[in-house]
């Protein structure tokens, strides 16, 4: 069954809370986004924000207790994923939909092969025999960049660099050509250039299967060139959504302003690297009014008082903020100087 809009996946008011001695920890409080067949959706923010939790929550691996999903829809083509009985999901989760996790050393087994590893998902979800399996193994490990896999397969993951971990975990995540696949942080702990080459693979991997696409990251430098949408998470919550080049255009959302600011130029003047002031909240004792209005240049007093609306500022680009029209204009109105500067130089 298909969703008929070309939607492969359709959030709605998704709300995972963690219950705690402290309180009730509200990890995703109400998140709603559309994703559709053959695309790339981004969500940044900064640690703490929800945005793993999130996708978590999209294949039930939210452990219980102390976390639960307490309400919404996560529908992946056309099935509401959090209505299934629990082996109806574990068909979906590693064929139909796949997950590279943040740190690979955690999420390989040290005392298996990498083969084995490898083999099991292919022999689970598409029914290969040992042989075939293993002959697959070795085909992923090449067409993910791993030189002489035939000789590596076998390895254990201690004896493969961060990257090379990396890879194999892409190569697991893809084995079954799964229809969606969620990576969270994939290139974390590594340095620029394998950085640089993971997001590549994954970009080139996306392109030649049609795969759609949920990259995390905390780097909005990072999903520039990678995305066609971008979700910006503050506190468990959607602060501003909006197509990839409009938002890095023109934000309308302080708090994403902050966030692009923020980002290494090295052709800046400025002698020193932007920051947002102060820390994210705590989510388990968040303040009154907008969670993010003790960090806020823009804020006033309505802010600290009253939750802020979600604002459609532009087609297909959503903020939430008191002031998001405002926001937007000043955004459209500076591009707009760039621009004319651009053309006279």
């Amino acid at each position: 069954m298909s969703t008929g809009n070309g939607n492969l996946l359709e959030v709605r008011d998704l709300r995972t809370y963690f219950h705690t001695e402290d309180g009730t920890v509200k990890a995703v409080d109400g998140v709603t986004f559309n994703l559709r067949r053959g695309e790339t959706l981004g969500i940044v923010g900064e640690s703490g924000s929800g945005k793993s939790v999130t996708n978590l929550s999209i294949i039930r691996l939210i452990q219980s207790p102390p976390g639960q999903i307490v309400s919404g829809e996560v529908v992946f083509d056309g099935r509401d994923i959090l209505r299934l009985r629990e082996d109806e999901v574990r068909r979906i989760r590693g064929r139909r939909i796949a997950m590279i996790f943040q740190d690979p050393m955690t999420s390989l087994n040290p005392f298996m092969k990498i083969s084995r590893q490898l083999m099991e998902m292919t022999r689970l979800h598409l029914g290969y025999s040992k042989a075939q399996a293993y002959a697959h193994a070795v085909k992923m490990l090449e067409i993910v960049g791993i030189p002489d896999a035939r000789e590596r397969v076998d390895g254990y993951p201690h004896e493969f660099s961060g990257g090379m971990r990396q890879r194999v975990m892409i190569a697991m995540a893809l084995s079954c050509e799964p229809e969606l696949l969620i990576a969270d942080e994939p290139a974390t702990a590594l340095d620029v250039t394998i950085q640089a080459q993971i997001l590549e693979l994954i970009k080139t991997l996306k392109q030649e299967t049609g795969t759609s696409v949920i990259l995390i990251t905390h780097d909005l430098g990072v999903v520039a060139g990678m995305t066609d949408h971008l979700i910006v998470m503050y506190a468990g919550k959607i602060f501003e959504q909006a197509p990839t080049r409009e938002l890095f255009a023109v934000p309308g959302n302080p708090y994403t302003n902050g966030l692009l600011r923020s980002i290494p130029d090295p052709t800046s003047a400025r002698g020193t690297l932007y920051q947002i002031s102060g820390l994210p909240p705590d989510v388990a004792h968040l303040p009154p009014g907008c969670p993010f209005a003790p960090r806020c240049d823009r804020a006033e007093e309505i802010c600290s008082k009253e939750f802020p609306p979600l604002v459609e500022v532009n087609q297909d680009h959503h903020s939430l903020c008191h002031f998001a029209l405002e926001v937007y204009a000043k955004s459209v109105a500076e591009n707009s100087a760039v621009e004319r500067r651009a053309r006279q130089d």
